[in-house]
């Protein structure tokens, strides 16, 4: 397992690689917001120990640029930022956990191994399925009763979202950071259009529709009570 570290304060650098080393784990560490992006971006990681402030980028613009390239490498946010605003900030924007400085070496260990199980366990997961739906995760790849449906990268990225937490209702503000990653502004009608648009494909011509909106909520994929009795 490799980990890049991307933390500005030598001290703590030094002491999260030398103490990751003796875990058992490899790792890289670098102190620049703008190196720490290019080396996720070229490299093979299995996880992210990210500072928020960085100098050059900082921490949230590091895990946008990854989320808006489709890159799917776990972070772990370390940080001296202990607002509750700013956990729930990093959490929405997909960051994997969120622990506060000071720390304790034992319990970041922990949340280290959590993640990493966490990874191995969905990397195992090549396909989705829901009644006669099916997305090839492989592939990049979509059918209904064997026929291929084309989405776009959007599109996609929106039917696994709702596909991976199937009978969850989810609000346009997590579909926002998690699809689009931005923050859901009230005054757009992204989300609605792009939902629209993939109904057309996945449930017009089927008897069964999957994709449902819960007014007020957001939306919800699953399977209707009196289609599946």
């Amino acid at each position: 397992m490799k980990i890049l570290i991307v933390e500005d304060e030598a001290k703590t650098g030094e002491y999260l690689r030398q103490g990751l080393s003796e875990a058992g784990y490899s790792s890289d560490w670098v102190q620049h917001g703008a190196d720490g992006l290019h080396m996720l971006l070229h490299g093979q990681y299995d996880l992210a120990i990210l500072d928020v402030m960085l100098p050059g980028l900082n921490g949230w613009q590091i895990l946008q640029a990854l989320k808006s390239r489709g890159m799917q490498v776990p972070v772990l946010f370390l940080t001296a930022r202990d607002q509750v605003e700013d956990r729930v900030k990093g959490l929405e924007l997909g960051a994997d956990d969120y622990l506060v400085k000071p720390f304790s070496f034992a319990e970041l260990l922990a949340r280290v191994r959590i993640i990493l199980r966490r990874g191995q366990v969905a990397s195992e997961v090549t396909a989705l399925r829901v009644a006669d739906l099916e997305l090839d995760l492989l592939r990049r790849r979509v059918s209904r009763q064997g026929r291929r449906i084309d989405l776009t990268v959007k599109e996609f990225g929106l039917l696994e979202l709702l596909m991976r937490r199937q009978g969850e209702v989810l609000p346009r503000s997590l579909i926002a950071s998690q699809v689009w990653d931005m923050n859901f502004d009230s005054d757009t009608n992204v989300i609605e259009v792009a939902m629209r648009r993939l109904r057309v494909k996945v449930d017009e011509g089927y008897p069964v529709k999957l994709i449902q909106t819960v007014r007020g909520m957001g939306y919800v994929l699953e399977v209707p009570e009196e289609a599946s009795q």
